[in-house]
């Protein structure tokens, strides 16, 4: 087997001037994300589809285009997708708009010049970019407009929230509201400071969950992303969570908050002191999280963004109570077997023994942890599970441990006609062999990984 190689990063530049377990919570707007809907994996010959428009650690004249189906490995939708005809394009906001359009808005200037407008442009399929205009905040004696991002609330309504100073104090920040006056997002009506959340904060990332809405705001002061909630959209806003309240370490900004499909809830940030993109996840309607983790393959590529969230045609599609080999993608002679209750990767043909073609076979049925998604029994009936991130059957305790240990979600995998299988409870892991045997491990970015832990579903031997 191929030793995967360490992901580099490049360290990026500095701008340094001046969580009821998820799966209960009602998902409420967020960008990319309208109306309201219980996570769920996504239905068979759907596919969930993240999209991040970030502009480049080494040129802010441009953004690429990212996009990704587990919210951890992100690939290249298109490079330089879109220059604007003048000044510069930094912390892109994107959402998708009622009208088909995504939509970015986006810093015009650099952090060393004055910047008091906001870029808009719009594409029809996230790699093609027209823009629109550049907007003028009404503020007066407005220094800097920067980081806008966009909040569509639960009346439809689209709104920025962008951060702002004035001339008399140039690095002191304030987060201001402005709402589309109009469907076609060319009028917005005057701004009003968010309430409650103070000056010298930015990068303010508002999600809705209900009725209550969530802050994650930068304190520009402490270099710490910090927490709040109000009841209405314009505050007032009670930070509750300052400092290192979530473990995340100082120096991070740009805060962008989605949910995962199996109801976790997940936020992305620049970890601009030391040149990594960072994301972290929360179980427990934000009062916890887990310990920061890099972004395979685009930390010290990737700056500033925020995530759009859809569900897209052309998903893998398993056939359920349906006995089933499992045929490795780039080692084409090798099948998941069980050996000893553990789930290994042997060579199997057709002289091997009945046993051996037996243990190869497995009747896939609805996940226990998510109808949408997949477990694996063998022909005892036990359940293909993960423990200490081994693959190994075991009979079902009827313990939610077990059920989310025992399902995994189905991803297009790297050749055609095969699928990978993500951890429901560890998402952006994935079954994948590793020494002919098979592991739960965090998705590299890779392509041998994506090659690793790809598998095509084919006539069970048995």
């Amino acid at each position: 087997m191929t030793t995967r190689p360490r992901t580099p990063s490049r360290r990026s530049l500095l701008r340094a001037m001046a969580a009821l377990p998820a799966a209960a919570l009602v998902l409420g707007e967020a960008p990319g994300l309208l109306g309201t809907a219980l996570a769920a994996a996504p239905a068979a010959g759907s596919a969930t589809r993240y999209t991040i428009v970030p502009f480049l650690n080494s040129n802010d004249g441009t953004v690429n285009v990212y996009q990704s189906d587990d919210a951890t490995d992100f690939r290249l939708l298109r490079s330089s997708a879109y220059t604007p005809p003048a000044n510069r394009i930094r912390d892109a906001s994107v959402f998708k708009h009622s009208d088909g359009y995504y939509y970015l808005t986006y810093t015009t200037h650099t952090w060393q010049d004055v910047s008091t407008t906001i870029g808009f442009a719009r594409s029809p399929d996230r790699a093609n970019w027209t823009f629109l205009y550049d907007y003028t905040v009404p503020i007066a004696d407005l220094s800097r407009a920067w980081a806008p991002e966009w909040f569509v609330d639960g009346d439809g309504s689209v709104n920025v929230i962008v951060s702002c100073s004035v001339t008399s104090n140039e690095w002191i920040f304030t987060p201001y509201l402005l709402k589309a006056a109009n469907s076609a997002l060319t009028a917005w009506t005057s701004p009003v400071a968010l309430s409650g959340i103070g000056p010298n904060h930015i990068d303010t990332c508002i999600v809705k969950v209900g009725s209550t809405y969530h802050a994650f705001t930068k304190n520009e002061t402490a270099k710490y992303i910090e927490y709040g909630t109000a009841s209405n959209l314009a505050g007032p806003y009670t930070i509750t969570r300052t400092g290192d309240w979530a473990g995340w370490g100082s120096y991070r900004e740009g805060p962008s908050v989605i949910q995962l499909d199996n109801g976790a809830w997940r936020i992305f940030f620049d970890g601009y002191g030391d040149g990594n993109y960072y994301y972290s996840d929360s179980y427990d309607a934000f009062a916890t999280w887990s310990a920061p983790k890099a972004l395979p393959g685009i930390s010290g590529t990737a700056r500033h963004f925020t995530v759009v969230k859809e569900t897209v045609t052309g998903g893998p599609a398993l056939t359920r109570n349906a006995t089933r080999s499992l045929r490795s993608a780039n080692y084409t002679t090798r099948y998941w077997q069980e050996q000893s209750a553990l789930l290994n990767l042997p060579v199997v043909t057709s002289s091997s023994t009945a046993a051996e073609k037996q243990a190869a076979t497995f009747t896939v049925v609805a996940g226990l942890a998510d109808a949408n998604a997949y477990s694996f029994r063998d022909a005892a009936g036990n359940y293909l599970r993960h423990y200490a991130f081994r693959g190994r059957f075991d009979a079902h305790d009827g313990t939610s441990t077990f059920a989310r240990d025992a399902t995994f979600v189905a991803r297009t995998g790297s050749t055609s006609g095969s699928v990978r299988f993500e951890s429901y409870n560890y998402p952006g892991s994935y079954l994948r062999h590793y020494d002919y045997q098979l592991r739960v491990e965090a998705s590299d970015g890779t392509d041998l990984f994506r090659q690793d832990s790809s598998f095509v579903p084919v006539t069970a031997w048995a």
